[in-house]
């Protein structure tokens, strides 16, 4: 059937069909470095994590551009506040979010654009928008852009323009209400709260507007025309509208075929927010004991355009599920799977493929799984389960894995005091000494570890009791 995404720009599920054949230029909204990301982040890169993830698996070659935000409202404010460089804030912000993408197992992007690096990007945008009388400069230097010039201005949401006179409704701040909409910053004239943050431009010292920034930066990587631009519900309006609206004004052309958007993450029956203190982060979370797999799964069991809530009460149900799914996957080592030739498929990946291409319905695609893993578990107790069945069983458990991540792998890090006996016991072996070599075999089980004798040497995995 072809995969089908809901598209915002046209309110439907539409195929998916990239300008260039099997390849895909995708553009997603990055985190604002003045503060570390929470969980309600994580959701929204999550979801992108898993569109990209199944792309590569139906054979596309993605170009993925990830945005930093180290220049806007909320970064030169933390700066001020904290009396530290916006440079020192922004690097201490980007480095933890690096990180925690990392150890969550989302898929790094091709290109990370720092907003600051594109400056002289956003200038020639701008000057080409003032050419087209669709921007005009205020008085204290500011630049806007006339949404009066734009006609088309509501692609993804149908608000009410305010005024029509320059700078009667102009509004300075980055992010505003969906009540009306205004003439937006393009470009901030600087004033002396900015400090020492600014950078010369035609009109003077000042700083980009934030919509201006994913602008510039998705254009010059990815063209002006490309196929997927993808952010939370919150970035729909005004960025995301915006940004059509001047990518267009400036260039004359298309500017993305596919708008995807994320619900929000709840918490307390409330959206998840830093405005709010309500918000927990990867570290916070690491430090209750959660695993990344486990946090996967609260993130991925809902569909992406669904609200879902986020509990820390929930982690020994998302525990559980993940230790049968890793039990299975070494199960099927265990048996030999990984080692048996084939590509055959169960007929259940054909149902579960049917419903990630249905716009990426993951609860039915992991019911289909979960149900098909259960039947498999149980076949899979009998010693004459066929190599063919366990191929299939293992070829399709592979692609689920490098789709979700729920797998929880044993390249592990292992205790020092493990590594030492395991060496102890190497050496035990080379010289024979197999009444010591079993001493150590079972210290090891102590730990909770279980070591296998093989022809390639010594093998450690976890002891399940």
């Amino acid at each position: 059937m072809g995969l089908y995404l809901y598209n915002s720009l046209t309110k439907r599920k539409d195929k998916f069909q990239p300008l260039i054949e099997k390849k895909v230029g995708m553009y997603t909204c990055g985190p604002t470095v003045y503060n570390f990301s929470h969980i309600g982040n994580f959701r929204t890169f999550m979801f992108e994590d898993l569109l990209k993830r199944w792309l590569l698996h139906l054979g596309y070659k993605v170009n993925h551009v990830m945005n930093i935000t180290d220049v806007d409202d909320k970064t030169i404010k933390k700066s001020i506040e904290e009396k530290i460089s916006l440079q020192e804030i922004t690097n201490k912000y980007s480095s933890e979010f690096m990180s925690d993408l990392n150890w969550l197992e989302i898929l790094p992007a091709n290109h990370f654009p720092r907003a600051t690096e594109y400056i002289s990007e956003m200038i020639s945008m701008i000057k080409k928008l003032l050419k087209k009388d669709m921007a005009y400069i205020d008085i204290d230097g500011s630049i806007y852009f006339k949404i009066s010039s734009f006609q088309n201005y509501g692609y993804l949401v149908n608000v009410p323009t305010l005024g029509s006179d320059e700078g009667a409704s102009n509004i300075l701040d980055d992010e505003y209400s969906s009540e009306f909409a205004r003439d937006f910053a393009l470009w901030k004239g600087w004033k002396k709260s900015d400090g020492g943050i600014y950078w010369d431009s035609p009109w003077g010292k000042g700083r980009p507007g934030w919509h201006i920034e994913c602008s510039a930066m998705s254009t010059k990587l990815l063209g002006n025309h490309f196929d997927i631009h993808c952010g939370g519900v919150d970035n729909i309006f005004p960025h995301h509208e915006n940004e059509i609206a001047q990518s267009i004004g400036a260039n004359g052309n298309k500017f993305v075929n596919y708008w995807l958007h994320s619900e929000h993450l709840m918490v307390d029956g409330g959206k998840m927010s830093k405005k709010k203190k309500n918000f927990l982060t990867v570290n916070e979370l690491k430090a209750l004991g959660f695993s990344a797999q486990s946090i996967r799964y609260q993130l991925l069991a809902g569909h992406y355009r669904n609200k879902i809530s986020f509990s820390i009460n929930k982690k020994h149900e998302s525990d559980k599920i993940i230790e049968r799914i890793s039990n299975f996957y070494y199960e099927l080592i265990d048996k030999g799977a990984n080692k048996m030739s084939g590509k055959q498929l169960p007929k259940a990946y054909q149902e579960f493929k049917k419903h990630l291409n249905n716009d990426l319905d993951t609860p039915k695609a992991l019911a289909v799984f979960f149900d098909w893993m259960k039947l498999e578990r149980k076949i899979n107790q009998n010693d004459q389960t066929s190599a063919s069945r366990l191929k299939c069983a293992w070829n399709f458990l592979i692609i689920f894995d490098s789709i979700f991540r729920f797998v929880k792998h044993n390249n592990m890090e292992i205790p020092i005091d493990v590594n030492n006996i395991l060496s102890e016991r190497k050496k035990a072996r080379q010289r024979q000494d197999w009444e010591y070599s079993d001493i150590l075999r079972q210290r090891l089980l102590n730990f909770g570890y279980l070591v296998e004798d093989t022809k390639d040497g010594q093998k450690l995995k976890k002891y399940k009791k």
